[in-house]
């Protein structure tokens, strides 16, 4: 996953050359996607809703070289409905949105290497060390 979003991209900006403060998130959480509209400017339409679906806390681990992992498996609970075709997988700062009074802050996203179907009695997995990030 190398893709900073609008918000991200700009907070690095300002942070480094415009001397502005930048709180960063101390949990970060993933989100499921079946395509990959609005993502970058934090206008996603396809996350997942509905059928048990949540998104998932996760932890990285501290980046070398410009690349960080998932630093545990990343497990999200059983559908109990069809949650369609997932393509996408991005970083979030909130669980819900409460959080921060929007429905979702993207951070980076990515395409899976492989798409996975979920329906009713699957349970979505990501190995740990599976999830790459980096910058280019």
């Amino acid at each position: 996953m190398a893709n900073f979003s609008d918000n991200l991209e700009n907070d690095v900006i300002n942070h480094f050359f415009m001397d502005a403060t930048v709180t960063p998130k101390t949990q970060h959480f993933l989100a499921l996607f079946t395509g990959s509209a609005g993502i970058e400017a934090n206008l996603p339409t396809e996350e997942c809703t509905g059928d048990a679906y949540a998104r998932a806390t996760a932890t990285f681990t501290t980046a070398t070289a410009g690349t960080s992992e998932n630093g545990a498996e990343v497990t999200w609970a059983e559908a109990t409905g069809d949650w369609g075709t997932i393509t996408h997988v991005a970083i979030v700062d909130s669980f819900d949105g409460t959080e921060y009074g929007t429905s979702v802050n993207v951070m980076m996203w990515g395409a899976l290497t492989a798409t996975k179907a979920v329906g009713t009695g699957d349970t979505f997995k990501i190995a740990a060390g599976d999830l790459d990030l980096s910058v280019a």
